[in-house]
């Protein structure tokens, strides 16, 4: 089936991708590219730096934020069952954050508090908006923050091994103020992880269960989860990172390492690995309108609000998703407001993984693209593999 994709610009995406592998920059990494019923796959590397084994279409990666999309479609799915509704206040199913107490100054004591002026709602979470996470315009101390680590709550890299199990995680992060008002501002990251709390307490089974139960299984997808089984490590390689202080490429983790064993806490915010094609069946499913092979995972309106940009101007002016203002946030998902460059129209939502993941769905042009590599990313901006895959790709629309 021809989706307008030039087959000569996917070759070239190929050897744009390979050459990362070439020059050492990436061990291992695989890409997919689909538009209009075709899709093209492609792989380059090895599971390991210097290592023997290839990457293969099947090979297992640490996907790290992409997980927060999934775990926003776990959270709706409970809207549409009427277990949670968006605009009711968490205080019931997660009685630690009521009652919240807010810095008086985001950069001030956390002794120096003022009440909040209302309760914390799901839409709060939803959106990263209520009033915990990483402020990404910031540029001097994030108190909350810098407490929230001191409490082993998981706010740096993935690292499944460091957070408790959630009862005595949200125990811990409840007995600090938020730094902002609940909906006043967007902060990353914290919000996925307390939905992920609050899924499994309105669902009465842990997140990782009703995951595979009402996600991954009807979407066939059989490797992704929050811990790769001792069946399936020969797919599963290390992850790297850069050293900022010298430059030099270093183990992250292993493949017998964190993510070889289940976690205490299965973290809505970061803690699955999948594959380009079980990815590929969740994009999928959401660009069908919640629809998957005849299986129906979320009604087409909630797709809708999902993949519309919930955020105020000035929300987006003072911390957004990026920065150039080019993206708002949905539920689980950046939103794409204005052009900035020849990828990526208004409209096109997804999100990327700091360990070296990248997923975006562009609803106009109708093409899904997916980059998994095992090399964590040196900063919050794209890295030059990420930005290069997303130029080839959008270069290969031919018509």
């Amino acid at each position: 089936m021809s989706g307008g994709l030039d087959a000569a610009q996917m070759d070239r995406l190929q050897d744009v991708a390979a050459g990362y592998v070439q020059r050492s920059e990436v061990a291992g990494l695989a890409w997919l590219v689909a538009r209009r019923g075709e899709v093209h796959v492609g792989v380059a590397g090895t599971l390991a730096a210097g290592g023997d084994a290839p990457v293969r279409r099947e090979t297992l990666f640490r996907i790290a934020s992409m997980t927060k999309p999934i775990t926003a479609v776990a959270a709706l799915i409970l809207v549409e069952e009427c277990a949670l509704r968006l605009d009711d206040p968490v205080d019931r199913l997660l009685p630690e954050l009521a009652d919240r107490r807010v810095l008086a100054s985001a950069v001030g004591s956390l002794d120096e508090t003022v009440a909040a002026a209302r309760p914390i709602t799901v839409r709060d979470l939803i959106t990263f908006r209520l009033g915990l996470g990483m402020d990404f315009a910031a540029t001097g101390p994030q108190p909350v923050l810098k407490a929230m680590a001191e409490l082993g709550l998981g706010v740096g890299p993935p690292a499944p091994d460091g957070p408790p199990e959630p009862d005595e995680w949200m125990r811990r992060l409840g007995t600090l103020p938020l730094a902002h008002q609940p909906g006043e501002r967007w902060l990353y990251h914290t919000g996925a992880d307390v939905l992920g709390v609050l899924i499994a307490r309105a669902a009465g089974q842990p997140l990782d269960a009703f995951m595979r139960e009402r996600i991954f299984e009807p979407l066939g997808m059989a490797d992704t989860g929050f811990f790769v089984p001792a069946s399936a490590l020969g797919r599963f390689g290390p992850c790297y990172w850069t050293d900022p202080a010298t430059g030099t490429n270093e183990l992250y983790d292993p493949p017998e390492g964190q993510w070889s064993r289940p976690p205490a806490f299965p973290s809505g915010g970061a803690g699955l690995v999948s594959t380009v094609d079980d990815y590929f069946a969740f994009a999928e499913m959401l660009r069908a309108g919640g629809v998957y092979e005849g299986k129906r995972v979320l009604s087409h309106p909630s797709v809708e609000a999902m993949t519309t940009d919930q955020l105020t101007p000035e929300q987006r002016a003072a911390s957004g998703p990026d920065r150039a203002g080019a993206m708002g946030w949905g539920f689980g998902v950046a939103v794409q407001v204005r052009r900035i460059g020849p990828t990526r129209s208004v409209g096109t939502y997804g999100w990327d993984g700091g360990l070296g993941s990248s997923w975006a769905t562009d609803p106009r042009e109708d093409l899904i693209g997916i980059l998994l590599t095992n090399q964590a990313w040196r900063s919050a901006s794209p890295p030059p593999v990420c930005q290069d895959f997303w130029t080839c790709a959008y270069a290969a629309i031919d018509d």
